[in-house]
């Protein structure tokens, strides 16, 4: 019997109207970047008032990318965030320090990171982690709209230990569908395909990508959060 849905997480918002827009979508997670290349980077103050646009039951993300721990203490402390994501070289010690639930995020197809045994071997360093995100390789560190290499991730879905997998990547509304009933993952997360421009959110993007989401019907997934 095929029910349920895939959970979504729209990342990199930089403006209240966009939280609104993805909230009245359906998103069930909005994504804050704390990394200062990015071009969806907020600093600690705009985050804050971001958040507050933010419902009850909706999670708030925030993106790290090889960040000093004050740096992320800071964001806690002032974002008061549900989920920490690091995306990136950050080991399984630095992720478990901030006594926090974290999704650790793997750039797939990256140097040591090539085939589905090597993906699993990596992700299985992060037992504690509340789950695995994938996204393509870039030398950026995500939001560059390339895709993923589905095909190096089915070792981990076939994995009786495996995280919640959520699977980034190049998605749009044209391609989620696709890839949700090929992985079967248990969340996805978009940031360039529902953009403009970096940071800057089309409400009809973001709608199309949506009921692309919905439409793709799914086996109830075995894996739950924990966190």
């Amino acid at each position: 019997m095929v029910h349920g849905r895939t959970r979504v997480k729209i990342c990199g918002l930089t403006r209240e109207g966009d939280i609104h827009c993805a909230v009245q979508a359906g998103a069930d997670a909005i994504g804050f970047v704390f990394y200062p290349k990015s071009s969806r980077f907020v600093s600690l103050d705009q985050a804050r008032g971001l958040r507050a646009c933010v419902p009850t039951l909706v999670s708030a993300v925030a993106l790290f990318v090889n960040a000093s721990p004050d740096e992320v203490r800071a964001v806690i402390a002032h974002v008061k965030p549900d989920v920490l994501q690091f995306h990136g070289d950050e080991t399984p010690e630095y992720c478990a320090q901030f006594d926090h639930p974290y999704w650790k995020a793997f750039r797939v197809g990256g140097p040591g990171l090539e085939t589905p045994q090597a993906v699993l071997a990596a992700c299985r360093q992060f037992p504690g982690a509340a789950g695995w995100l994938f996204d393509s390789y870039s030398s950026g560190y995500g939001g560059s709209g390339l895709k993923l290499d589905t095909g190096l991730l089915h070792a981990i879905a076939q994995d009786l230990e495996s995280r919640p997998m959520v699977l980034a990547g190049g998605l749009a509304a044209d391609s989620v569908g696709r890839s949700i009933q090929e992985i079967q993952p248990y969340a996805v997360d978009v940031s360039s395909g529902v953009e403009v421009s970096g940071g800057i959110k089309s409400p009809e993007k973001i709608h199309a990508f949506m009921d692309a989401v919905k439409r793709a019907a799914r086996p109830a997934s075995r894996f739950t959060p924990t966190r």
